[in-house]
């Protein structure tokens, strides 16, 4: 009886450990499309007409709501649960590079996006004088997979690996992963919306070719509202990532060069993207301007020859803070001493002060202590970057 106590309470362990580790916005719409399902299981509500996406609905009536109830809302047991499955993974690695309310953006963008895709291209097949196809401006589309197939797409492309396995039964080209997942749904499953799904993976890949770089706000949009006192529950969640304090990538691979002006895209580069296919990995060591489309990479710096390497600067904050010291140890009297210099030697302006505090104050709610994230926040001279990477090696 007891190895069954045992394994039970494994089990819950692991469970716990496993829903403990999804980031906040990623969790958020699992419970949120998790409820509504449930709670139109419990009142027998079936009249999916009326939230679905139905683009003669939203063109004649301007039903632009139905761009957003179509995707919480999912038509069985099985299509929420698959849906929710593929969320965890993607969302889990885009929400730590990106940031909490910068996935929750881009979810928002890629949701209105493929709504308008979908809308455009199902008038055009439908009223084409050549092979006219109206049932699709009268076709009902609910489900999250639309997001998730534009989620795919701009994962694939941050991950730059060459082959992509599927199912785990076989390896394909990362360039088609996508669009053999699009081939094999509608094959291995009936009531797939073959038109949704192509304008989520439209969509992606219009994000990664920085089509819609005019669309996306810079990072002060991001901290503005992290710094709202009504979010300041959400943002104290544990699950909570900041856009300031995401995984460092280093160079991410992109579609285009992260130099080019969105409407360089229009000419020879985009020509020359869409050939190629393939993401490739910046070869510079330096950005003039961050990406806005993949945030997350490694942080300019200033002047080459007088500013240390990224590399160079994690090793020296480490030989200053980190020697001899674990996460549950008190702060040296090295290390006070190593923050207490850095601030005698820099001049401090109140703007800088308050710059300072507000970037504590985001470490402590990520759920670093005060004291320790003070130091390693002085010894990387307020860069939050660079200070999560001590805090973070510390808890290593």
């Amino acid at each position: 009886m007891r190895p069954n106590i045992v394994t039970e309470a494994g089990i819950s362990t692991r469970l716990n450990q496993w829903w403990s580790s999804i980031p906040f916005v990623t969790s958020g719409v699992i419970i949120i499309c998790g409820a509504i399902y449930l709670l139109c299981l419990l009142i027998g509500y079936d009249s999916y007409e009326e939230i679905c996406f139905l683009p003669s609905a939203v063109a004649s009536h301007f039903q632009v709501y139905r761009f957003y109830t179509s995707v919480l809302f999912h038509g069985s047991l099985l299509h929420v649960l698959f849906n929710m499955l593929a969320l965890v993974p993607l969302g889990t690695e885009l929400e730590r590079i990106m940031g909490s309310v910068r996935l929750l953006f881009l979810m928002f963008l890629l949701a209105t996006t493929n709504a308008i895709l979908h809308l455009i291209i199902a008038f055009l097949v439908a009223y084409n004088p050549l092979y006219p196809v109206p049932y699709l401006v009268n076709e009902c589309s609910i489900g999250f997979s639309g997001v998730i197939f534009s989620m795919i797409v701009i994962e694939t492309s941050l991950s730059g690996v060459e082959s992509r396995s599927v199912f785990g039964l076989f390896n394909v080209p990362a360039k088609w992963y996508a669009w053999i997942l699009l081939v094999l749904f509608q094959f291995l499953a009936s009531n797939v919306s073959l038109l949704g799904h192509l304008c989520g993976i439209l969509s992606g890949f219009a994000y990664t070719y920085g089509l819609f770089n005019y669309l996306l706000p810079g990072p002060s949009f991001y901290s503005s509202i992290e710094g709202l006192s009504m979010l300041s529950v959400c943002v104290r969640r544990p699950g909570f990532i900041l856009c300031t304090g995401g995984t460092t990538y280093g160079q991410l691979p992109t579609y285009s060069n992260t130099s080019t002006a969105p409407s360089a895209l229009i000419n020879g580069n985009f020509l020359r993207n869409i050939s190629s296919w393939m993401p490739s990995r910046q070869t510079s060591t330096t950005q003039e301007q961050e990406d806005l489309r993949f945030p997350g990479r490694a942080r300019t710096l200033g002047s080459a020859g007088t500013e240390p390497t990224a590399r160079e600067a994690n090793a020296n904050l480490h030989a200053r803070l980190l020697d001899n010291t674990t996460p549950s140890d008190p702060l040296t009297h090295s290390q006070h001493a190593a923050a207490n210099t850095v601030r005698v030697d820099a001049t401090v302006t109140p703007d800088q002060a308050d710059t300072f505090d507000e970037e504590l104050k985001k470490l402590v709610g990520m759920g670093f202590e005060k004291t320790q994230a003070e130091v390693a926040l002085a010894a990387a001279d307020g860069d939050p970057n660079v200070a999560i990477e001590i805090l973070m090696s510390q808890q290593g």
